[in-house]
């Protein structure tokens, strides 16, 4: 019986005000709050890498549930925007920062905005197989190393963030069945571009990709674990702008105080942004959590916990 038990996270303290940059961007106070829905954005210091954020990561949770270093059996780094060049693989030089034992596992993926949902996955089976006890899957992909930062479209809607699940055989939330999905036809919707190294997004097309694709994987979801939409406690959808929240509401017919959205003060985290929020809802012991990650690739991704 392996699931979530506890997160830690980490959020940089070094914030730029997105009113501020109104006129810069030839945008207004409306279309901040209410359409892509960030006020600020966290950002990394130029002198922090992505094995840094994560390391970060741990030692909240640590805060949480004490040390636990020799306890851990494996970790995941979930990241597209990986330490250096990308080689070797940030979850070595994460296991090297930690002082983790030998013995322990450590591997990446590279998934966006659906790679919480699959990290949990992935992470569950591999402890499962082979009979470890204690998995980290840490969340990090700090787009502002990647962003044009003169370009409207990306500059004013992403934040570097990190969190770090515990996944252990004393869980507080089960992690039932889940749905994946992929449309390699729209690999080019959200884009490095090689020569420039700078991130471009088609903002249109994932709008019309989600409101498509996302609901039609969410009723299949629920119905894998028969379960009615009305059952479930707190839907946790990717944060990727308010808009989207708020349309994914609306084309799903949910209560709004059943759907939040929690990013106003540190924008589009990727990976991070169902994390951040699983931090300040678990506490209130909701019975049913339905996760849904969307986006890069395209790919797409939901599941459910259940409350021990």
């Amino acid at each position: 019986m392996i699931g979530i038990k506890d997160i830690g996270v980490y959020i940089p303290q070094n914030f730029i005000d997105n009113y501020k940059r109104m006129e810069e961007f030839e945008t207004n106070e409306n279309f901040i709050k209410n359409k892509i829905g960030f006020e600020t954005l966290c950002r990394k210091s130029v002198e922090e890498e992505t094995s840094d954020l994560c390391v970060k990561a741990f030692e909240d949770l640590q805060l949480q549930i004490g040390s636990c270093i020799d306890l851990i059996d494996c970790i995941i780094v979930c990241t597209q925007n990986p330490d250096g060049a990308g080689l070797p693989q940030t979850s070595a030089i994460l296991h090297r920062k930690l002082g983790l034992k030998d013995n322990v596992a450590a591997f990446d993926i590279s998934l966006g905005c659906s790679g919480y949902v699959y990290g949990i996955s992935i992470l569950k089976s591999f402890m499962r197989e082979n009979g470890f006890k204690n998995g980290l899957l840490f969340t990090a992909d700090p787009y502002s190393k990647v962003l044009n930062h003169s370009d409207r479209n990306t500059e004013l809607l992403f934040g570097d963030a990190a969190t770090c699940t515990l996944l252990s055989g004393q869980p507080k939330y089960l992690i039932l069945k889940s749905c994946f999905a992929t449309d390699g036809s729209g690999w080019d919707s959200i884009i490095v571009d090689k020569q420039k190294a700078t991130l471009s997004m088609k903002g249109k097309d994932v709008f019309m990709f989600t409101m498509k694709k996302v609901p039609i994987q969410i009723k299949q979801c629920l119905s894998d674990n028969t379960l009615k939409k009305e059952e479930v406690d707190i839907f946790v959808f990717h944060q990727a702008s308010k808009y989207i929240v708020d349309n994914l509401t609306e084309v799903l017919d949910l209560p709004e105080e059943k759907v939040p959205f929690m990013s106003q003060k540190v924008g589009n985290t990727i990976s991070s942004s169902i994390p951040l929020i699983l931090k300040e809802i678990i506490p209130k012991g909701h019975k049913f959590i339905l996760l849904s990650g969307f986006g890069v690739g395209l790919s797409w991704a939901t599941t459910i916990l259940k409350k021990i």
